[in-house]
């Protein structure tokens, strides 16, 4: 038992500094050729510049969501800790599980909403030299931990 909840804090630390990496980095779209790349916030080709293209209002919620999803996943790593040495034993981890997965949703919205408007779209993928950077696999990558994370807190007892 105690293996399994040092793995799922962990998983659930890494988590956190994946979430930060990919929200904070600005590397979500990568051109090779042009050697320059866009993230939530920047356009570095060469040097790093404010975004301006259209569906700034979509932009704008994906940095919100993927923000709330940091928050949450701190939120939950912290009532995790505060849950295991308080919660009396044979009781579930519901209010971690249910944080984390709200993080998760937060990660769906916000990685979706950039998939639909972003990652496809010729204007910041530099035609079709673009590719998907490490930012936005990392955010994938986030979106399955925190799920599998989640049901895992709402599953697991305390010893």
């Amino acid at each position: 038992m105690l293996v399994l909840l040092a793995g799922i804090f962990v998983v659930h630390i890494a988590t956190v500094v994946m979430l930060f990496v990919c929200t904070i980095s600005n590397v979500w779209v990568v051109s090779d050729a042009f050697n320059a790349s866009v993230g939530l916030w920047k356009n570095c080709t060469g040097d790093c510049s404010d975004l301006s293209y259209g569906h700034e209002d979509a932009l704008k919620s994906v940095q919100a969501f993927m923000i709330l999803s940091i928050i949450f996943s701190v939120i939950s790593l912290v009532v995790f800790v505060f849950q295991l040495f308080t919660m009396e034993k044979g009781n579930r981890f519901f209010l971690s599980g249910a944080t984390m997965l709200v993080c998760w949703l937060c990660i769906l919205i916000g990685a979706s909403i950039y998939t639909a408007r972003y990652a496809n779209n010729n204007e910041i993928s530099f035609g079709t030299s673009g590719h998907h950077g490490y930012c936005f696999i990392l955010a994938w990558i986030c979106f399955c931990f925190s799920f599998i994370i989640g049901i895992l807190y709402l599953v697991l007892r305390k010893k």
